[in-house]
């Protein structure tokens, strides 16, 4: 009987594992065919309005036409490239911080990350009088600063996913009462540029920033997808991944200096966009089934959230707004709903 059963075992589970694969594919191919529509349909609107083929031979140049290349590789390319690449990069970094920390509430909003990005651009802004590329710098760096301090903080033996998390909280309230400081010290015009940085707009980057993310986003994406079978067994507890063949804490410190990395250049660029990071794991979790925690398809959910909030902050608002205004707006009440139903499936700590 136990010859007779293993083999059936061994067949459903194969069956299962092919039906996991397929779906995951399927998942996948169709986030990217959305998120080409939306790359291109954010090329298309505006006050001058163009045709989707316009817009490809434009950006493949494969046509001569010097009013339309304007449009779009001077105006409209570098803001749909930049809510492209910050998208996914906010996307893959969130799922990390949520499967590594085995939890919905770890993201770069909720750890500090993002708020050690904001102090030191307000710190530039306000006390240094700097702007521009100078500003994304030190975004990048305070990004950087604020998850080794979050790192160091929570360790204790190893990094507990609720420690991590409930100190994160903690250095949010610190560094944004800082911010809160520097922005009382600041001058009208200062302030308002320090505001609107805080917001977060993909319009802001320029091309030396774009190009850096772009740059990073080839090289991260790829170290992503090929720890992610690090990542899975570290879901598991540290126990089964060590009996795995697993180095916890050396795959841990990867998987996090790598989301660390795509979230600062991220917010480097843009600005600290919430909640991308937060709902673009779920989101994607949803869509896979049974073949949940994909890099790449998380990925391309924050881009296809990204992409779609810019629209709607620029085009479909009676007044433009910054891309911020549309995801903060969208992501408060998931995070309500987040927080009521983890409490009520006892996951909530």
């Amino acid at each position: 009987m136990t010859a007779t059963t293993t083999p059936a075992t061994a067949g459903a589970f194969r069956t299962t594992r092919r039906r996991r694969a397929t779906r995951s594919l399927v998942v996948t191919c169709s986030l990217a065919l959305a998120v080409s529509a939306l790359f291109v349909l954010t090329m298309m609107v505006g006050s001058f309005r163009l045709g989707a083929g316009e817009v490809i031979a434009s950006v493949l140049q494969l046509r001569d036409d010097p009013s339309v290349d304007f449009v779009v590789r001077e105006l409209r390319l570098p803001t749909a490239t930049s809510a492209l690449a910050v998208g996914l990069a906010l996307g893959a970094a969130g799922t990390i911080f949520q499967q590594l920390l085995r939890n919905p509430l770890a993201s770069p909003d909720f750890v500090g990350i993002n708020s050690g990005a904001g102090l030191a651009a307000v710190t530039g802004i306000v006390l240094l009088q700097v702007s521009g590329l100078a500003v994304s710098a030190l975004a990048l760096a305070g990004a950087v600063a604020a998850a080794l301090l979050m790192y160091v903080l929570a360790w204790r033996d190893g990094v507990a996913g609720y420690r991590f998390i409930l100190i994160g909280i903690g250095a949010v309230l610190f560094f944004d009462g800082l911010i809160g400081y520097m922005l009382t010290r600041a001058r009208l015009s200062e302030a308002r540029q320090a505001m609107h940085w805080l917001t977060g707009s993909v319009g802001q980057a320029n091309a030396a920033e774009l190009r850096l993310l772009l740059g990073a986003l080839v090289l991260l994406l790829p170290t992503a997808v090929l720890l992610q079978r690090q990542l899975r067994a570290l879901e598991l507890g540290d126990d089964t991944a060590r009996a795995l063949g697993i180095r916890t804490e050396l795959g841990r410190a990867g998987l996090l200096a790598t989301a660390v990395v795509l979230t600062a250049l991220a917010v480097a660029v843009a600005g600290p966009i919430v909640f991308v990071a937060l709902v673009a794991g779920p989101i994607a979790n949803r869509l896979l089934g049974p073949a949940t925690g994909g890099i790449v398809p998380a990925a391309l959910t924050g881009a296809a959230l990204l992409l779609t909030a810019d629209l709607i902050a620029v085009h479909l608002l009676p007044t433009p707004l910054p891309t911020g205004v549309v995801t903060g707006a969208v992501g408060a009440p998931y995070l309500l709903w987040l927080l009521a139903t983890t409490n009520r499936q006892g996951a909530g700590g």
